[in-house]
């Protein structure tokens, strides 16, 4: 899946030192793999059903409704949206949408739920 880094977080996340200065050892290698399961990840749909798996991806709710979440290390989220609209693509069901989101901009990592 093509992956965006929005600019304000890119030199944390794209730069090891940079990212474990501001995250610590453990959650920079958490980050690691959350952005190499993205990439490997053909659609979001290889992340179906929601709440499942290590990741966790699902979409949040309320005031940030349209972005999604997955778990990096408790109680931290990488959020991220889709760069294209998925409601220009009507699937008929949340599991094809999920399947036509490709590719997405990682927008933050942050606590939720703080």
């Amino acid at each position: 899946m093509e992956i965006d880094v929005s600019q304000n977080l890119r030199c944390d996340i794209e730069d090891e030192a940079a990212c474990r200065r501001s995250y610590g050892a453990d959650m920079t290698k958490k980050i690691a793999l959350r952005l190499a399961a993205l990439r490997a990840a053909e659609s979001l749909g290889d992340f179906w059903p929601p709440k499942s798996g290590p990741e966790r991806c699902h979409e949040l709710k309320g005031d940030l409704a349209g972005t999604f979440s997955i778990d990096v290390k408790q109680p931290y989220r990488m959020l991220f949206k889709p760069k294209e609209d998925p409601a220009e693509l009507d699937p008929p069901d949340e599991q094809q949408r999920w399947q036509a989101i490709k590719p997405v901009e990682i927008l933050a990592i942050e606590d939720t739920h703080g």
